[in-house]
C-alpha cells in the first residue's frame, strides 16, 4: 500500500532503526487486517472508537498481554501522528492514556544463571570459532545490545585503553563501554583470524561473515540457537546486569555500561528472580 510506504519514509526521516520500522509496519498491517475483517471495508481514517474496539479485541479475543497491546497502541499513536503530519486527518484518535496500566515487574528479568552462561561460553570456545566466542563474551561482559555489538567498527575500540565507543545506542545516544580482560582476550583471539576472512578486507566492521562485510542479526540468532535453547543475546545482556550488580558495581555504573536511560530499569536486576520469589512465598 502506498500509504505504508509513506509511513516508512516518515519513520526513516525520524531516524528510526530498520527493526523498529519493521515493528511499526507489522503492527499497522495487523490493525488494517482486523479493521477489514470487522467492517468489510478498507481502512481510511483512524477513529478513537475503532481503536478502543481493537484494544478490546486484543485483550479478550487474542488474549495478548498488556506489554504486547501497549506496543501495538504505540504503533497506532505514531501512525496517527503521521496521518496528521501528512494531512490525511486532523484529529488525535489515540493517546498514551488509552494504554493499559501495568504494575512494575518486581522479579528480575534474568532467567539464566552464571554457571549456565559459563557452560554456554565454554561450549562456544571449544567450537574453535573465535568470532562467535568474541561476540558472545562481549555481550555477556559488557551488557551491549546485539545491534550495538554488530555495529562496532574497527576504530571504535581501544584494547590497550580497555574501552569501546557505542556511537549509535538506543535513542541515538553515544556512550563509552569499559572492556574487561575476558573481552579483550576474546577479541584479540578473533582479530588474529579475522584477516583470513575474505570479506574483512573491505570491511571496517569488527564482526564480519564469510560472505558479508557485516555480520547480521538473523545469522547471530541462528548461531545462538545452535549452542543453546535458552540463552539468547538479550538473555546475555540481562545476565550482565545481574552479574555486575552482584559483583559490586553500582546501579548507575551498570546503567552506563548497558545504556539504560532510566535507573529504574537497572534496579529491576537487584530483585530476586521468579523462582527465588516463589520460594520466599512458600515460606509464608
Amino acid at each position: 500500500m502506498k500509504i505504508l510506504d509513506e509511513f516508512m519514509q516518515y519513520l526513516t526521516n525520524e531516524g528510526k532503526s530498520i527493526n523498529t520500522i519493521k515493528g511499526y509496519i507489522s503492527d499497522i498491517r495487523d490493525y488494517f487486517k482486523w479493521f477489514e475483517e470487522s467492517f468489510s471495508k478498507e481502512f481510511t481514517i483512524l477513529l478513537h472508537q475503532n481503536v478502543m474496539e481493537y484494544k478490546s479485541y486484543l485483550q479478550n479475543i487474542r488474549r495478548n498481554d498488556a506489554k504486547t497491546i501497549n506496543h501495538k497502541l504505540s504503533s497506532l499513536l505514531k501512525y496517527n501522528l503521521f496521518l496528521i503530519a501528512n494531512n490525511y486527518q486532523d484529529d488525535i484518535a489515540i493517546d498514551n492514556s488509552d494504554k493499559i496500566k501495568v504494575q512494575l515487574q518486581y522479579a528480575s528479568p534474568t532467567k539464566v544463571t552464571e554457571l549456565e552462561v559459563k557452560h554456554f561460553l565454554q561450549t562456544v570456545l571449544e567450537s574453535r570459532n573465535t568470532r562467535n566466542y568474541a561476540l558472545m563474551v562481549l555481550i555477556a561482559y559488557t551488557g551491549m545490545r546485539i545491534s550495538e555489538a554488530l555495529n562496532i567498527r574497527m576504530d571504535d575500540f581501544d584494547l590497550s585503553g580497555k574501552e569501546c565507543v557505542i556511537r549509535n545506542g538506543k535513542g541515538d545516544k553515544q556512550r563509552t563501554v569499559i572492556l574487561n580482560t575476558k573481552v579483550i582476550n576474546a577479541i584479540r583471539g578473533y582479530l588474529k583470524d579475522r584477516d583470513n576472512i575474505k570479506s574483512s578486507q573491505n570491511s571496517d566492521y569488527l564482526f564480519v561473515s564469510k560472505k558479508n562485510k557485516k555480520l547480521d542479526r538473523t545469522t547471530v540468532n541462528r548461531i545462538f540457537q545452535k549452542y543453546s535453547d535458552i540463552i539468547t543475546p538479550h538473555q546475555l545482556r540481562h545476565f550482565f546486569c545481574t552479574n555486575a550488580l552482584e559483583k559490586g558495581m553500582l546501579p548507575h555504573e551498570v546503567a552506563n555500561q548497558a545504556g539504560h536511560s532510566n535507573i529504574h530499569t537497572t534496579l529491576l536486576y537487584t530483585n530476586p528472580d521468579k523462582k527465588k520469589l516463589q520460594e520466599k512465598m512458600e515460606k509464608l
